[in-house]
């Protein structure tokens, strides 16, 4: 199989933001079909000064050489995705994340991540979150400036 070259990714636009949390919301619908969003939620928004501010993977895909058994691939669409059937429920992606996006849940043993879905996208009243196409290459690029490499 190809190599995917591009992947989607949130972008936030932090000036339309107003702290509704209804992509929160919409995203643990997914993921653990709850209106809870927090810690249910892999976006997480949060208030920065007069502004609010927005935590989400952005699909770097570091945490996969971690992963011990082989539970996180990056399809064909691009994104890091975790499979739950091989999953162990180690952790290990959760504590290696460089960006603490992998999220854990006390509700299942596996962790859980954004997967581009497009939910909070659609849910959001203000418009403040898209999903826009990024070189998977220029991600890593600034990975490695980031730790230096």
């Amino acid at each position: 199989m190809e190599k995917p070259k591009t992947v989607k990714v949130l972008k936030f636009y932090t000036d339309k933001c107003d702290g509704c949390f209804e992509c929160e919301k919409a995203c643990s619908m997914i993921h653990f079909k709850t209106k809870n969003g927090g810690e249910q939620s892999a976006i997480r928004i949060f208030k920065k000064g007069n502004n609010y501010q927005m935590h989400v993977c952005d699909q770097r895909g570091l945490c996969q050489d971690m992963c011990p058994v082989g539970a996180l691939i990056r399809k064909k669409n691009g994104i890091v995705w975790l499979d739950k059937d091989i999953c162990i429920g180690c952790q290990a992606c959760v504590g290696f994340c460089p960006i603490g996006a992998m999220r854990k849940s006390d509700k299942r043993i596996e962790p859980f991540k954004c997967i581009s879905c497009g939910a909070c996208v659609r849910s959001c009243p203000e418009d403040a979150l898209e999903l826009v196409e990024k070189n998977i290459d220029d991600i890593k690029q600034v990975v490695y400036h980031k730790q230096g490499v």
